[in-house]
């Protein structure tokens, strides 16, 4: 029987959303701080993040393998990977996160202090990113996520509830709403 592949963690990022989505098997509990370090898997280089879960001490451990090229984050525009579709996270988990980004973030920035808008400005520019990585899936010729991108329980559920969400032009739209509103919060 051979090896399973290791999935690429196209960023830092990338791979901590995915632990932070995959709880303790053991309680459930989401927090995780793991100790990191590069190493060679299978001739690849690849990150392995280990630690115990912080409720009931079971061990965890993901490692996944790292992208030729790593982009560097900005605070301006906040992305997770490349131009590839994300092999750690479905088509339905990213429109998820950028659900629960954009519905954290105030619609007016008027009355904030500076700090409470740069985290608003900060959450709904990462709530366009994660509609970027959505709009990954959609092959060039096609005008919708295909049901192959969606391969996970959350992400299963959410097209489920609205299908529709999934067309290009209606993820386009949102995404650059999203932009819009961030650029009040400047």
């Amino acid at each position: 029987m051979g090896r399973v592949a290791l999935r690429l963690a196209r960023t830092s990022a990338e791979a901590h959303l995915y632990m932070e989505l995959r709880p303790c098997q053991a309680c459930g509990e989401s927090a995780f701080e793991p100790s990191s370090s590069i190493i060679e898997a299978d001739g690849d280089l690849a990150s392995r993040y280990s630690g115990a879960c912080p409720s009931c001490g079971a061990a965890r451990e993901f490692t996944f393998r790292l992208p030729d090229d790593i982009p560097l984050p900005s605070d301006d525009d906040p992305s997770f990977g490349d131009d590839r579709p994300s092999e750690l996270l479905d088509a339905g988990e990213w429109l998820w996160l950028g659900d629960v980004l954009a519905s954290d973030a105030p619609a007016d920035p008027a009355g904030l202090a500076a700090p409470e808008r740069r985290l608003a400005r900060m959450d709904l520019l990462t709530a366009a990113s994660a509609l970027a990585e959505v709009l990954k899936f959609v092959p060039p010729d096609a005008d919708a996520v295909p049901p192959q991108a969606l391969w996970s329980e959350r992400g299963r559920a959410v097209y489920a509830a609205e299908p529709g969400r999934f067309r290009r032009l209606r993820l386009e739209a949102v995404r650059d709403v999203y932009r819009d509103v961030a650029a009040r919060f400047a």
